[in-house]
């Protein structure tokens, strides 16, 4: 139903607040890593379910909001995800230990899933299509603000009050947000029916990702597969993502239309949502954590370092969508050149030391921030290209989720590649650390007579210098693994540079088409 009036513009308000919920809140924590690892008592790996917790349920609500809004209303639904995600927010920060976290997380998680797809289509219900452009611009402005102001402020909450109060800050707009929508949101004129939601293909889903997820994040712990926890993971996460492939073609109506991957140019498309996904979670993982914990910088200049690189990916989403409608070239030179910028980003920073500076992430982080930007919109495009129009809801569930899962396990993979390889650094740096290494030794005598003059007895002194002698050791460890972890994530965008070329071919992607669709 069509609103007239000053309404329709305050549903536009309530939809923004309830995106900038999620998408603030999923930039925001990566800043207060460091700090919920030392109160909370856990290490990296433990850690790093917080974000990939979040973003696996997130993924998995993206395949059942559809289905949802249609049974319990749009209306409703909208309001019981917000209501949600703003209580899982007060349990979130009142957690006394990472698991509780972890849970809470991913209770947020399913809440905040189906937020931005469900505003969307509140936005198309409300407004006449002469009006619809300016209100998914305001919407869309409201969109790129979060992850751009989620950094800074979270990091100026942390350092003044504590990790827990990037939380509870959901609290005010979840409930400004909640009221918005019971008042002046309504349901469709014509209800839209909820069909036969496919249960037994949702628990294969869980189980599969689940058990993926398991085995990643814990796989290193426990040894893999001579560890019977991981071998059983294992065993269910074959079955279950087997199960619900098998399930997908069979039944009438899927939860996921897995027989669009069947068209060339939207599976590849897809196989570079997973690495949009891998490449942008697991550097927005890595950069705050190791510019806290290495470089020692404070939550607050860690936020401050990523806000113009998000705010570039704004400004170019902008300039991408308007440029596309004018078809100067193909979006697939766009998604070319975002993703060869990506690259010399990872290059850039594979170099990091311990005196790198905020001035030394500045421009990697600008040119990241334009390739984001030329990326996003033109791969949209291209994955709904060859889809018919019946279909395009279903290809953008299905490609929103890959790239969902990509950051997921992408932040998983890189997780325990840190751990593998700085064990693999520390042991190769600790090898030269001996009495007969001159540098070793000259080193170490200057950190003993240091402990000496503080008045440590020369046993004490030395024991306290070899302790030095390793931390140092340790410290640079982890630089080298970094700046591999850079690498890698940089030779996935390389390696998918020449998979372009098969885009090449079959029906000419109308860019002007296709960005006035994502733009509206």
């Amino acid at each position: 139903m069509m609103k007239l009036g000053f309404d329709k513009w305050i549903i536009v308000i309530t939809v923004t607040t309830a995106a900038l919920l999620q998408t603030i809140d999923s930039s925001i924590v990566n800043v207060t890593l460091n700090q919920m690892m030392g109160n909370l008592g856990a290490s990296l790996g433990d850690i790093s379910w917080v974000v990939t917790g979040y973003a696996a349920a997130s993924a998995v609500m993206i395949t059942m909001s559809g289905w949802l809004s249609a049974k319990l209303g749009r209306k409703n639904y909208f309001a019981a995800s917000i209501i949600l995600f703003t209580i899982a927010s007060v349990f979130c920060g009142l957690s006394t230990n990472v698991w509780e976290l972890v849970f809470f997380r991913v209770v947020q998680g399913i809440g905040g899933g189906g937020l931005l797809t469900t505003a969307q289509s509140i936005l198309i219900q409300t407004f006449p299509k002469e009006d619809l452009g300016l209100a998914n611009a305001i919407f869309g402005m409201g969109v790129i603000i979060g992850p751009s102001i989620g950094p800074t402020l979270g990091g100026y909450i942390t350092d003044h009050l504590s990790w827990s109060w990037v939380f509870y800050i959901n609290i005010p707009f979840g409930i400004l947000a909640t009221f918005l929508t019971f008042s002046y949101i309504t349901e469709p004129s014509e209800p839209i029916p909820a069909g036969k939601m496919d249960w037994l293909a949702l628990v294969l889903l869980v189980v599969g990702i689940g058990g993926l997820q398991i085995i990643l994040e814990k796989g290193h712990e426990e040894d893999w597969f001579d560890s019977n926890f991981i071998t059983v993971m294992t065993i269910l996460a074959v079955v279950g993502l087997l199960g619900f492939i098998w399930r997908q073609l069979i039944v009438k109506i899927p939860i996921l239309d897995l027989k669009l991957l069947a068209q060339r140019r939207f599976a590849v498309a897809n196989l570079f949502n997973f690495i949009l996904g891998f490449g942008l979670f697991a550097s927005v993982f890595i950069i705050p954590v190791f510019c806290q914990t290495i470089l020692g910088f404070t939550a607050s200049q860690t936020g401050l370092l990523l806000m113009p690189g998000s705010i570039m990916t704004g400004i170019m989403m902008l300039v991408v969508g308007v440029v596309m409608r004018k078809n100067i070239m193909s979006p697939i030179w766009y998604a070319a050149i975002g993703f060869a910028l990506f690259v010399g980003f990872c290059y850039d920073l594979s170099s990091l030391s311990l005196t790198t500076g905020p001035h030394d992430f500045f421009w990697p982080l600008m040119i990241r921030g334009i390739g984001m930007g030329l990326i996003f919109i033109p791969l949209m495009t291209i994955t709904v290209a060859d889809l018919e129009p019946a279909k395009m809801p279903q290809g953008s569930a299905l490609s929103s989720m890959v790239r969902q899962l990509g950051g997921t396990f992408g932040t998983a993979i890189m997780t325990t590649y840190i751990s593998t390889r700085t064990v693999f650094h520390t042991n190769r740096l600790a090898d030269n650390l001996s009495i007969y290494n001159p540098i070793s030794a000259e080193r170490l005598k200057q950190y003993t007579a240091l402990f000496m003059s503080k008045g440590d007895a020369l046993v004490t002194a030395t024991e306290k210098a070899y302790k030095m002698l390793y931390g140092s050791v340790v410290r640079q460890a982890l630089v080298l693994t970094y700046s591999d972890t850079f690498l890698i994530i940089g030779a996935f965008f390389l390696l998918c540079l020449p998979l372009l070329l098969l885009f090449v071919g079959g029906k000419k992607i109308e860019a002007s088409e296709h960005a006035e669709m994502m733009m509206e």
